[in-house]
This record gives C-alpha cells, sequence and structure tokens, in this order.
C-alpha cells in the first residue's frame, strides 16, 4: 500500500489493482532512460500516465513534461491518457485540468504537467518551471522521432543540478510501437556496443530486454499478453492476426521489430518547408486523396503539392483517425481548411462519396480503376522527390513501412504489403490525374 500525498487525510491506493502486473521493473526503474516498445494493447502509455501521476504526488518539488513530435497530437493521446489515470487513481479533486495552454496543475504544491511538441523546437526548451524541479519527460510514439539531433535537443532540455535530499532524480520516458529495426533509437538504447568491426563501426548485441551495465539505461518489449483486462474480444483480434498475418502480428502483437526490407518508396525525405511559397510556384497544383476507414482502418486523408516540372511531390497535411462517420470526415476536412478543395476518394465506397458531397464536400470524385493501377501508380510515384513535412507523422510511419510482400519462400514479389497503405492509396488517388493523366486511374 502506498499513501499518496494528496493532504492530511492521505488517500490509500492499492496499485497492484489499479495499475495491473507486467511493470514492475519499469515501474520503478530511476536511471536516466526508461524505453518501452511494445505492441498494441500492452498497456504501455496507460501504464507510463499512472506512474507519472502517482511520482507528480509523491515527490512534491517534480514538474513534467510530456513530448510528441507534433503537438496537435497531445490532445488526444498522452493528455487523455493521463486525464483518464487521474481518474483511475480517484485523485480527480486534486488536480486543475486546462486546455488552453494544455496543462495539468497539481492543486496541493502547484507543480505542473506541460506539453509540448518538437514541431515547436524553442517551447521545449524555453520551460521554465514555477515551483521545484523540471526532472522527468514523457516521449509518446517516440519512433516519430526521425533525426536523433532532434532526441538529443530535448535531452539537453532535462538539465541543472537538482539537490541530493529532495531524492528527486532526472529521466526520459519513450514509449512507441517498434515499426522499423532501422530507427536509430534500436542501437541507442536496445543495443550493447561490444566491438568494432573491420572499418571501425561499432558492432551492437541487440537485446529484447535490457539494464545497461552503467544502469542508466532500462529498455524492455511487452505486448497484449500482459494486459490482464483485455476481453475476450480484443483477445480475438490479435489471435485472428496471428494466424492471417504472422508479419504483422510479430510487431503489432509481440511487440518486435518492423523489418523493412523491399521498400516500396526510397525517393523521400522528411523536410520542413514553407507550404505558402511552395504552393505559389509556377506550374504547382495541389492534390487531395481519401482512403475510407472505419474501425480496424483509419479514415486517410493524404494533403499534397506536385511540380510535374520538378518531378516534386510536398506532403503538408494529413488526417488519419479510425471511427470517423461520413459526416465526421466531413466535418475534419472542413475543420483543417480543405472543404472546397477537389478531393479524389476510394472508388469502392460510391455511397460514402455521395454522403459526403451531400454533407458539404462538393468537389469531392471518385477515383477511377484501371487495369494494374496500383501498379503503375506506384511507378510513377517512383519517378518523382517525394518530400514530406514533419508534421506528417503517420505519412513517415508508413513510407518508412510500406514493402513488397513476400512468396511462401519469403521472395519479394511484385504486389505491395496489405499494410501501411492508408496514405499511400490516398496519395494514388490524389495524384492520379496529374501524374499519368485521364487516361489512368488508381484504387
Amino acid at each position: 500500500m502506498i499513501n499518496l500525498k494528496i493532504s492530511p487525510q492521505a488517500k490509500r491506493v492499492h496499485l497492484p489493482e489499479v495499475v495491473g502486473k507486467g511493470y514492475g521493473t519499469f515501474w520503478n526503474f530511476k536511471g536516466r532512460y526508461r524505453v518501452c516498445k511494445g505492441s498494441r494493447a500492452s498497456k504501455k502509455s496507460k501504464t507510463t500516465a499512472l506512474n507519472i501521476i502517482k511520482r507528480m504526488m509523491q515527490y512534491p518539488e517534480a514538474n513534467t513534461l510530456v513530448v510528441r513530435k507534433v503537438f496537435r497530437t497531445l490532445k488526444d493521446s498522452c493528455f487523455t491518457e493521463l486525464k483518464w489515470a487521474i481518474n483511475r487513481l480517484g485523485v480527480s479533486a486534486y488536480w486543475e485540468i486546462k486546455e488552453s495552454p494544455l496543462e495539468m496543475t497539481y492543486l496541493p504544491t502547484g507543480q505542473k504537467i506541460y506539453f509540448r511538441g518538437l514541431d515547436d523546437p524553442l517551447k521545449v526548451t524555453s520551460i521554465t518551471v514555477e515551483i521545484g524541479y523540471l526532472c522527468w519527460c514523457w516521449i509518446e510514439e517516440a519512433y516519430e522521432i526521425m533525426n536523433e539531433a532532434d532526441f538529443d535537443m530535448l535531452d539537453e532540455s532535462i538539465r541543472g543540478a537538482i539537490p541530493e535530499e529532495t531524492g528527486l532524480f532526472k529521466q526520459i520516458t519513450l514509449t512507441f510501437n517498434p515499426w522499423n529495426e532501422k530507427h536509430w533509437i534500436r542501437k541507442r538504447f536496445f543495443g550493447e556496443i561490444t566491438g568494432k568491426d573491420a572499418q571501425g563501426n561499432p558492432t551492437y548485441k541487440f537485446h529484447d530486454s535490457w539494464i545497461s551495465p552503467d544502469g542508466q539505461i532500462y529498455a524492455t518489449t511487452t505486448n497484449y499478453l500482459c494486459n490482464e483486462w483485455l476481453d475476450a474480444a480484443d483477445l480475438k483480434v490479435f489471435e485472428t492476426m496471428r494466424e492471417n498475418n504472422p508479419r504483422r502480428y510479430k510487431v503489432a502483437g509481440l511487440g518486435g521489430w518492423g523489418i523493412v526490407d523491399g521498400l516500396i518508396f526510397d525517393n523521400w525525405r522528411e523536410e520542413a518547408f514553407d507550404i505558402q511559397a511552395i504552393s505559389k510556384k509556377a506550374g504547382v497544383k495541389s492534390a487531395f486523396g481519401l482512403d475510407f476507414g472505419y474501425t480496424n482502418d483509419p479514415t486517410a486523408l493524404f494533403c499534397g503539392l506536385v511540380s510535374q516540372a520538378e518531378k516534386t511531390i510536398w506532403v503538408f497535411d494529413e488526417l488519419y483517425e479510425k471511427a470517423l462517420t461520413n459526416r465526421a470526415i466531413c466535418d475534419r476536412i472542413t475543420g483543417m481548411g480543405y472543404g472546397k478543395e477537389r478531393i479524389k476518394a476510394d472508388c469502392a465506397e460510391p455511397k460514402s462519396i455521395d454522403e459526403l458531397r451531400d454533407a458539404g464536400l462538393h468537389r469531392i470524385r471518385a477515383a477511377r480503376k484501371g487495369k494494374d493501377s496500383v501498379n503503375n501508380g506506384i511507378q510513377y510515384i517512383q519517378g518523382y522527390t517525394i518530400i514530406v513535412h514533419p508534421r506528417c507523422v503517420n505519412f513517415i510511419t508508413e513510407i518508412s513501412n510500406y514493402t513488397w510482400a513476400e512468396d511462401k519462400f519469403g521472395a519479394k514479389i511484385n504486389v505491395p504489403i496489405d499494410d501501411f497503405n492508408h496514405l499511400m492509396d490516398a496519395m494514388r488517388y490524389g495524384l492520379e490525374d496529374m501524374l499519368v493523366g485521364p487516361a489512368f486511374s488508381f484504387d
């Protein structure tokens, strides 16, 4: 039993009943870096949120910074998880929660949880706490940070001496789904340097879970099997995945690293650019494509600018969300400022297209089908340079993992995998006329 310091009449919370099992070492570790990769439904985010709220209430001088690559994604992810954790612990009376600015305050002491996006680095590096010390940082969906230098900047922002008598410690927590084995996180936190190769490059031994010899890193792998609160329907999703899509199950089910051999697009880079300046260039046209989803797959909107003369595609925005009705899709797109744009949508959903047109997206049209449309579209897009704005995190995830499928012998075949393809399909829909002319179509 742990007494949370919330009042003279302390509320007693039996943490094993509230938090569950599977994260004991993660919960108690106090080294500099605490890293958890895991499958979906592995409760890594919920456990982290509970841990942060518990720690904040235990240590009266600690403050926490919560970070994602793009600020706008925080409200529906970390912020919501932390609100859930506050309610789960039964301590909502002791917290003030604000949405403007996005912030949480522990009322008995004035400690704060701050929320920042790496898309505004100045706001990350300039945080000054009012009470106590900035001790902890949580980076959710850390795989979105493609540039290790961005992490180093954040790491350096958690600085300054802390008096030993406070019992406080500094720590950065990273949680993420391990889509790509080539991501810098794997070497940095899961790789133990064992020597050097003939060229002088370091060699590594990789761990699924370990504590580094210096005690500064705890990196672990978790999966849905440690989540005792999944019901039969939840478990059935993973069992079906295991039977029908073993490749995806290895990553999304068991938390293993994704193998990215056979990438379809290697003609892209992440780079910030001035959208208005690009749009004003001679010959540049806008392109919007929509791929439908609902329960298991997201609805995906691709927003791009295209120069046929420069053979360049600039990806500047995206929508990527599950469980959207057609009315909600219309509202989202309109709210993003694209309600009057010409949008090409998946022709397999004519009813949805009609409903969206009636709802206010008057310029939405169905993409046309054609023979070998997918591969034709891929071939044409491969002839362009794709520049992706850093805020398009879901597009980056998909294009980093969109590969050719394999036959039963493990050989690559000329068919894309049926995964990481929602924005990839939407891109083909949006670009069909500009890239290959009106005679072609992409389904």
